[in-house]
């Protein structure tokens, strides 16, 4: 079964536990993932990997963005960059079974924040390696998903390139 039909999967088990009080924002994503919408620009264009991966890169603030991804196109995996949660749960519905790595911000454009963008993809898509950072804070956030690295800001490259290549490398523990 394909990544993207497991997670298809869970958003349909994910409904039931909306009773049992799971936050609305994180209900309104599974929402969105099984409604069809046009895909972002960012996830149209084809994205060209040596390794057939990709790397979504979610971070508001375009100079920091910029560098994530010219660090991550020096890897085996293509690049894709947007600046809200909400676009990159886009990206992860059309593209969800190609995306080894999400690096994102903790603070993002939009409703949702970083940690929140974690747990959905963690929920949605167990096996993508997710690594969190922030420059608000020097500590891991409590509500962060467990199986998530988080690297405080400012971040070194090597860092990045390091959980980029266990990304390609490595397959994501799924945790229970």
């Amino acid at each position: 079964m394909s990544l993207d039909r497991i997670g298809q999967a869970l958003a349909s088990f994910y409904d039931d536990l909306i009773a049992e009080g799971v936050p609305e924002h994180l209900a309104a994503l599974v929402r969105q993932v099984r409604q069809p919408e046009p895909p972002p620009a960012a996830a149209a264009r084809p994205i060209a990997a040596k390794s057939g991966k990709l790397a979504l890169v979610v971070e508001d603030d375009a100079a920091t963005r910029a560098l994530a991804e010219a660090l991550l196109e020096e890897t085996e995996l293509g690049v894709v960059g947007c600046d809200s949660a909400e676009a990159a749960i886009a990206i992860m519905r059309e593209r969800g079974g190609d995306v080894s790595l999400v690096f994102a911000d903790v603070h993002l454009a939009g409703v949702m924040d970083g940690v929140q963008l974690a747990s959905a993809i963690a929920l949605l898509w167990p096996t993508t390696r997710l690594v969190v950072t922030s420059g608000q804070r020097t500590q891991r956030p409590a509500a962060l998903a467990p199986q998530a690295v988080f690297i405080p800001k400012p971040w070194r490259p090597m860092d990045l390139l390091g959980e980029a290549e266990r990304a390609r490398t490595e397959p994501q523990p799924v945790l229970r």
